[in-house]
């Protein structure tokens, strides 16, 4: 068997690849990486390295070269232009190279109606899989909840959750969590050819999350929301500013509440829940 991720040194790439070893000979797994040196902790342990340019469709084709398993896992990009042409590469490099199978990482926010920066990528995603002919599976993630444990110091000086949804819910998976499905899925064929959702057991309202920051941290937050315009102005990092405050706007459209039981499909148990993770995350 030969599996395959890009992506591999980004946050969730490493945990995928982590979680795959652990099933898997690592002399089985290639990774394709932007920049080799980020990676070299991998070739100690037998995995090959590979340098990729996702506008490279030679590159991809010579990594994914009679691929049994190919992870696909974004680059980090802020409009959904970006994704779509760099999606476009890598359906065309797996084509010729006949991947037997494409796992891509998909996101609960791909509604047709989804104000979010990227929700045309993620809609698109699916869509322009079924047409490939590619046999593909999709694991859709909930929002990561690990940004809340960096997070949670800025609420206690705050004293306040201020996501801009309103009364609307947010749901969460756990990067770790999300990791540990995709190797599983790799590793079992039945579970392939499908769209899964991956989210933990319950979503949360605003002042739900805040009194469970609250347990957490020991202080009082409450949840007085900032509009969407000063949530873009507050968090214009990296110019991320306007995807961040598009997402919440679907969110605040009851679009980013989505729970599912399919990671109990995938790994026989619930997803850690959101306390639980932040207890142990934050301590």
């Amino acid at each position: 068997m030969k599996y395959v991720i890009t992506g591999a040194t980004g946050h969730l790439g490493t945990q995928i690849t982590t979680e795959l070893t652990r099933l898997v000979n690592p002399d089985d797994i290639s990774l394709g990486v932007h920049t080799l040196r980020k990676a070299m902790m991998w070739a100690t342990l037998g995995i090959d390295i590979n340098q990729i340019d996702y506008n490279d469709e030679v590159s991809l084709t010579k990594l994914l070269d009679n691929a049994d398993v190919f992870i696909y896992v974004p680059s980090k990009s802020h409009d959904s232009f970006s994704r779509v042409t760099e999606l476009e590469h890598v359906i065309a490099a797996a084509q010729q190279a006949h991947v037997k199978q494409l796992i891509a990482m998909g996101f609960i926010a791909d509604q047709a109606n989804n104000p979010f920066d990227l929700s045309a990528f993620y809609g698109y995603l699916p869509r322009r899989l079924a047409g490939s002919g590619l046999r593909y599976t999709i694991l859709r993630n909930a929002l990561y909840a690990d940004p809340l444990v960096p997070y949670l110091p800025e609420l206690i000086e705050r004293q306040h959750v201020i996501y801009p949804v309103g009364d609307q819910s947010l749901s969460f998976i756990s990067q770790a969590d999300s990791a540990k499905a995709f190797a599983k899925v790799a590793t079992t064929p039945s579970l392939q050819n499908h769209v899964y959702t991956l989210t933990q057991a319950r979503n949360y309202s605003m002042p739900e999350l805040a009194a469970v920051l609250s347990d957490i941290s020991g202080q009082t937050i409450t949840y007085q929301p900032v509009s969407a315009t000063e949530f873009e102005k507050m968090y214009n990092q990296g110019n991320e500013g306007h995807m961040l405050s598009s997402m919440y706007a679907g969110g605040a459209m009851g679009l980013l509440d989505t729970v599912s039981d399919d990671y109990q499909t995938i790994m026989g148990h619930e997803a850690t829940p959101l306390k639980e993770f932040l207890q142990q995350s934050y301590q």
